[in-house]
């Protein structure tokens, strides 16, 4: 059937509106619309401690909750949980480690299950809300995490629409606004000058400085060049899996690497000893177009500077002098948000009704429709953009019409990067399994991972990428992506494979074979 026109699209548009009751989405959490819930909110910077006492909650809560905005940072609480006597479950998008008996619970915030009672929760990095493409998962945890105690941590940027859509619910809840616990000073004059200066950069970088790049071809460059110059390099960026940027922070925390370059992975909950936050450059390409670090961004990461206990002032600098200036605005200006509404995103029940009020399948369409026609008639939430998921949509209306509109859905929330083509490619091989009914095994291919001099970092962080992939859909399609099994086995040795590819670079050689047999420490 012919696709609706604009005039019958709106008429649609508004009733679908009212009948799905957008407006009412809090009434869809039963579990938390049943307590009495209290929300703490424990508010400030980087390195204020902000989430200690919500941590040392859970830790003594007879059940629990961590809602975290990374992989890595989940496993990290799973196992300070684990080192205190707490048994805690691991779950995200590409793994479940239950623990027989345990009663807390680490996992990504998308993977939060509102239907389980605990005693406490933590919501982490509560200013994600202003997330383009995850935002509405932190809607979704503020209102629907089914917790008595629940702990709102983060920045103070979007407090103003969270204690609005708390106090409609008729909850209680509570501010705490925490400063840093070390200060943090921006630096008068850049490492190189007002022209970038190599032989000056190099006598002013030192032990504990943190230089932030924006893309991984600056990461490796820059890590490099320091090694040439001598230093000890620890190196952290989205292409590793958590597995591997933790052992780089060790060797980081270790001492064993002077210097750590990192991009803004580092600014998102990795509890490092930096001593001073460095910007390569404060221009960064966000998928569209290059623009300047914001505000949020550049406290996110500078935050980072003076760890509390091992330095007592953290510092923050820059390679040139005109980006100094930048990050003095930065720092100076509020990073308090214009979001007036919490974003939300539709499950598969609203994609349903859509499709039969249109008479299409097309995912594609269907969710476009949704974010850019269903008006949510509410003062406290509105449609979140999803440009992701529509892209994708367009790709599996593309290459797969024919998928059951429930699968098309499900690909459509896939952890896909577009701007990356081998993870655009893998993608579309998966689809193409789903579509045809067809098994699909791990890659086999891969004698090249016991290499005891390992060269092709970029096929091994593309074979990593393909395994949380793998990883991911194994538990939306078990019957497809059946070797699930294998999964952890492979993923370590291409991680193994990454950390002596990085060991190597680094002129740890020895270190490396050591890894490759079993007996390094890493």
């Amino acid at each position: 059937m012919a696709t609706p026109t604009f005039s019958t699209a709106v008429s649609k548009a508004q009733k679908l509106a009212a009948s799905l009751q957008l407006h009412a989405y809090p009434e869809g959490f039963t579990v938390a619309r049943s307590l009495d819930r209290h929300i703490h909110f424990n508010l400030g910077p980087t390195n204020s401690g902000k989430t200690y006492e919500a941590l040392i909650a859970l830790q003594q809560a007879k059940s629990g909750v961590y809602l975290a905005p990374l992989r890595l940072l989940a496993m990290e609480i799973r196992d300070r949980l684990a080192d205190a006597g707490v048994p805690c479950n691991l779950i995200t998008g590409e793994e479940r480690q239950l623990i027989p008996g345990a009663l807390h619970t680490a996992c990504t915030v998308e993977m939060m299950n509102p239907n389980t009672l605990v005693d406490v929760a933590i919501i982490d990095e509560i200013q994600m809300l202003q997330d383009e493409h995850r935002g509405y998962a932190w809607t979704a945890a503020l209102i629907g995490a089914p917790a008595k105690e629940v702990y709102v941590c983060g920045a103070d940027s979007v407090t103003e629409p969270c204690i609005r859509a708390i106090e409609s619910l008729g909850e209680s809840y509570s501010i705490r606004y925490l400063e840093r616990k070390t200060p943090l000073l921006l630096e008068t004059e850049a490492l190189s000058g007002a022209r970038y200066n190599r032989w000056l950069l190099k006598r002013q970088l030192q032990k504990g400085d943190a230089v932030i790049a924006f893309s991984r071809k600056d990461v490796l460059t820059l890590s490099a060049r320091f090694r040439q110059w001598g230093f000890g390099v620890a190196t952290i960026y989205g292409a590793l899996s958590p597995e591997v940027r933790r052992t780089e922070s060790r060797r980081f925390c270790s001492g064993e690497a002077d210097i750590l370059v990192a991009t803004d992975a580092i600014g998102m909950g990795l509890n490092l000893p930096i001593r001073r936050v460095v910007f390569s450059t404060t221009h960064k390409f966000d998928g569209v177009a290059s623009r300047d670090i914001n505000a949020t961004e550049v406290r996110q990461i500078a935050g980072r500077a003076g760890r509390y206990g091992i330095y007592p002032t953290g510092y923050v600098s820059a390679f040139e002098n005109d980006e100094l200036i930048h990050l003095e605005h930065m720092l100076s200006t509020s990073d308090v948000s214009s979001m007036t509404k919490l974003p939300i995103a539709p499950n598969f029940f609203h994609i349903q009704e859509v499709a039969q009020a249109l008479h299409i399948e097309k995912i594609g369409e269907l969710l476009a429709f949704f974010a850019e026609r269903i008006g949510v008639n509410s003062t406290l939430f509105e449609t979140a953009p999803l440009n992701m998921h529509m892209s994708l949509g367009h790709l599996i209306d593309e290459h797969a019409p024919a998928l059951p509109l429930a699968q098309k859905f499900t690909f459509s929330c896939a952890p896909v990067s577009l701007d990356k083509a081998h993870e655009v490619d893998y993608f579309l091989s998966c689809l193409k399994s789903v579509a045809l009914n067809k098994k699909r095994r791990l890659p086999s291919d891969t004698d090249w991972l016991n290499s005891t001099s390992p060269k092709q970092l970029e096929q091994a962080e593309n074979l990593s990428k393909d395994i949380s992939l793998y990883a991911w859909l194994a538990y939306k399609f078990p019957d497809i992506f059946h070797e699930a099994s294998k999964l952890p086995t492979l993923r370590d040795r291409v991680s193994r494979y990454i950390e002596r590819a990085l060991l190597i670079q680094a002129g740890y050689r020895d270190t490396a074979k050591e890894l490759m047999y079993g007996t390094g420490k890493y």
